[in-house]
């Protein structure tokens, strides 16, 4: 199989304008994603709508394209990049622009998701851990997931879920495995085709959740699990983060 990586990077953001194009330790963030996803997928795209951004990722040698800049959703984004460039790719792997720690064995273990024919979509989490903390596992900025035995996703939350009734909070990450959805996703291409149609449901607008829309429509994501610890830039407290992480793996012996 094919497996096409592209990458969303919009400029305008609310919380942290420009994100894509923020130093992380000497490249910006967008370059950190893109020489990652270049180095483990047949064809690696950034798409964006803004120029600046166009010409950062052209001047450290990648591929970036132009988009439209009415797209509700990065999924939108990518079925425009994918149909565009004239991939023949069999699935699209959409890694977010403000992942810059996205590893290797997490797109591997993307790519196995597709082993399953059966698979129409396929996206990753991360086991919170005690050493976590309940304010990590009550960031509203890091959709949780609930998975049936299968490894099919159930549902998505901002929330906690599920709710432990009967245990005092600070004792939920000890009895219980909760999930941290990572911003990584990938479709079969008929199947993005048909989900970038799809309107709005109740539910991604209740948790402003896109993949809550493709569940509400019967669409199934297979789950994989990674224990790699990743940083989604979202505001500038993250980027922060971001370079103390990278500090202290550059020390570790």
């Amino acid at each position: 199989m094919k497996f096409i990586g592209l990458i969303p990077a919009r400029y305008a953001s609310t919380r942290f304008p420009a994100k894509p194009l923020a130093d992380l330790c000497g490249r910006p963030v967008v370059q950190w994603v893109y020489e990652t996803v270049a180095q483990c997928l047949d064809e690696a795209y950034v798409c964006t709508d803004d120029e600046r951004i166009l010409r950062a990722v052209e001047n450290f040698g990648g591929k970036a394209v132009m988009t439209s800049t009415a797209h509700r959703s990065g999924t939108d984004r990518c079925y425009e990049v994918y149909c565009n460039v004239g991939s023949n790719a069999d699935v699209i792997v959409n890694i977010q622009g403000d992942e810059p720690f996205i590893h290797p064995s997490q797109l591997d273990a993307i790519r196995a998701c597709f082993d399953d024919e059966g698979t129409q979509i396929a996206t990753l989490v991360k086991p919170f851990t005690p050493a976590d903390g309940l304010a990590a596992l009550q960031n509203p900025n890091s959709p949780k997931v609930v998975v049936d035995r299968q490894m099919r996703a159930l549902y998505f939350s901002r929330s906690v879920i599920p709710y432990l009734r009967g245990v005092e909070s600070d004792e939920w990450l000890s009895r219980h495995t909760y999930y941290k959805h990572i911003g990584l996703y990938a479709y079969r291409a008929e199947v993005l085709r048909q989900i970038t149609s799809l309107p709005q449901g109740i539910l991604e607008q209740a948790e402003s959740l896109e993949q809550l829309r493709w569940i509400e429509n019967g669409y199934t994501i297979r789950v994989a699990t990674t224990e790699i610890e990743t940083i989604g830039i979202d505001t500038p407290a993250d980027l922060q983060r971001a370079e103390e992480f990278l500090r202290n793996q550059r020390n570790t012996p």
